[in-house]
């Protein structure tokens, strides 16, 4: 039937996930539709063949997927809005903030079938962590949404009370992750780097370290003590930067955001 993607909100999400989609070869540009209000943020999209509007309504009666990429605060006005437009058989996938299955099933047609994604920006290079939770999806469908997010990095199943959380360790997470990379640079410059090196030997060290996560299965603290000897300098630095509270810092950060997100 359908086989179109309909992306509600053009904003940094919505572009990310439509140009990972066609960086992964997943499906073809002119199966993308991007809407936003305002058009002038995205009419670049229409240079790789895209396709954007302005009316939401219209844009989600060929998609086989919806993709909600707006605030919490325009989801309600925006499922009211296309409601009418839909039929059987289309999946709506939202990757908005705090708001719940159960808050879209009151707005949606009965038996509908529902995801929650909790991606991050990285998608724009197919390198995003998502999580994911659905109601009313058979396995097929659950297949078909695992495939469509693992052309855009790494999906996984959770429960959906995991959303809020996964919303801090992984979208938020992104944000966590560049400013220990940003001190490691401005650390680089201060011991003799340029900027432009520095950053390059932050950036690839950091993503060589969580690949040898991702790929050996290893705890982190077994490839540390792979490179901490006795009385040596990794094991100086890494003393100073817990003296000076970098995990209890980390930590603390993360559990703040997760009370502010749960209110």
């Amino acid at each position: 039937m359908k086989s179109n993607i309909c992306i509600i909100g053009g904003g940094n999400l919505g572009k990310a996930i439509a140009e990972g989609l066609l960086k992964a070869n997943y499906c073809k540009a002119g199966q993308i539709t991007v809407t936003r209000r305002n058009l002038n943020g995205i009419e670049y999209l229409r240079d790789k063949k895209i396709n954007i509007s302005s009316d939401n309504a219209k844009s989600v009666k060929d998609a086989q997927y919806i993709l909600l990429c707006i605030k919490p605060f325009q989801c309600k006005e925006v499922l009211k809005s296309i409601t009418k437009s839909l039929s059987p058989g289309q999946t709506i996938i939202s990757a908005v903030s705090g708001v719940s299955i159960t808050d879209m099933q009151a707005i949606l047609p009965k038996n509908t079938s529902i995801f929650r994604a909790m991606p991050n920006t990285a998608m724009a290079i197919n390198q995003s962590m998502t999580c994911l939770s659905y109601t009313d999806a058979t396995e097929k469908e659950k297949k078909k949404v695992l495939e469509l997010f693992d052309s855009l990095g790494k999906s996984i199943f959770i429960e959906e009370k995991l959303m809020d959380a996964a919303t801090i360790l992984g979208a938020c997470g992104t944000a966590f992750a560049l400013r220990y990379i940003r001190a490691n640079i401005q650390a680089g410059i201060e011991i003799g780097f340029d900027a432009t090196t520095a950053s390059l030997i932050a950036a690839q060290t950091a993503k060589g370290a969580a690949e040898l996560l991702i790929l050996k299965g290893t705890h982190p603290e077994q490839e540390i003590d792979k490179v901490t000897t006795p009385m040596g300098v990794t094991i100086t630095g890494l003393n100073q930067m817990e003296h000076h509270g970098l995990s209890s810092s980390v930590i603390k950060g993360i559990t703040e955001s997760y009370k502010k997100i749960k209110g």
